[in-house]
């Protein structure tokens, strides 16, 4: 099982913060460094204010050089598809091939309230959602030289150079994720490179994973070509009083926490970890909050990353 980290800085993060984390879970074997993409913290102040996901993960591009780099997930509403696919193609390149996108259809209204982005209704915001994640890969995949046209309802396309391409071979893996019962395992088998479950128990992990395995063999896709992930937040000590903590620190109840993430001592979390790979996930993304905190991942790299090699 791969770990990975999974940050969430619109709770109040510098760029600084953000680095010093992503340079850490690189030293330590960390497969890779992960943001969501949020504009308003979800509790707390905030500050000093949000940071934007691609302009991050550009500067971070530059000041790493193994680490695999994300988001879980930019939202569809942010910005417009054909934009994005160049803005992530370009940080491809400044990585030397180490990004991945995962986009989702936007679900936090008050954070568009708060910055003007519209909101549209969830069927319409998924209408986008599955347009946007055609043109992405659309302009991706069309071979230099030529030109890629769409006529969507929500965008088009015409005679668009297709530029810039992603550096790594194969494009840049998109990530799609979620517990929608129709759309999204279809979405997933035609256009993901990974399926995620987010912060829900390991059973209904094994039920979305077998649904989305199921819409592949519908469109004729091989299951076993995506990856299956997982993520859940982390609060991992060597006894109990860290444990207490580093949960206090994040605001979290220890109970709670062991309850539906990975926390507790390093046993526990090797535990807990075993049980979604026995539901079939291959990847966890931990997510870490107090980013302060880097002793929590040496932690995690020394204690429980080995066991689960």
């Amino acid at each position: 099982m791969q770990l990975r980290i999974f940050t969430e800085p619109q709770m109040g993060a510098t760029y600084d913060d953000l680095l010093a984390v992503a340079r850490r879970a690189e030293e330590t074997g960390f497969d890779a460094f992960f943001r969501s993409d949020h504009y308003l913290t979800m509790g707390g102040d905030g500050l000093p204010g949000p940071t934007d996901a691609w302009v991050t993960l550009a500067g971070l591009a530059r000041e790493t050089s193994r680490i695999r780099l994300g988001t879980l997930m930019t939202a569809g509403t942010f910005r417009l598809p054909g934009p994005l696919a160049i803005s992530v193609a370009q940080v491809d390149q400044m990585s030397g091939g180490r990004v991945e996108l995962g986009i989702g259809s936007g679900w936090f209204e008050a954070e568009h309230s708060a910055y003007g982005i519209p909101f549209p209704p969830l069927g319409e915001r998924f209408d986008r959602y599955e347009e946007q994640l055609a043109v992405i890969s659309g302009l991706w995949g069309t071979p230099v030289g030529e030109t890629f046209d769409f006529d969507g309802r929500h965008y088009r396309l015409t005679g668009s150079p297709a530029l810039p391409k992603p550096v790594q071979e194969g494009g840049v893996p998109i990530l799609v994720g979620g517990a929608g019962r129709k759309r999204t395992p279809r979405l997933a088998a035609r256009y993901a490179s990974e399926f995620n479950v987010p912060f829900m128990p390991a059973e209904d992990n094994a039920r979305l994973f077998a649904r989305v395995r199921e819409a592949c063999q519908e469109a004729g896709r091989d299951p076993a070509s995506l990856t299956y992930s997982s993520a859940l937040v982390l609060c991992v000590g060597r006894d109990e009083a860290q444990i207490a903590r580093r949960a206090a620190a994040i605001g979290r109840d220890v109970d709670e926490l062991r309850a539906h993430g990975v926390a507790g001592t390093p046993a526990e979390a090797v535990d807990v970890l075993g049980r979604y790979a026995e539901a079939g996930a291959q990847r966890v993304y931990l997510q870490v909050l107090d980013l302060a905190d880097l002793d929590h991942l040496d932690l995690v790299a020394a204690e429980v990353a080995p066991q689960l090699a």
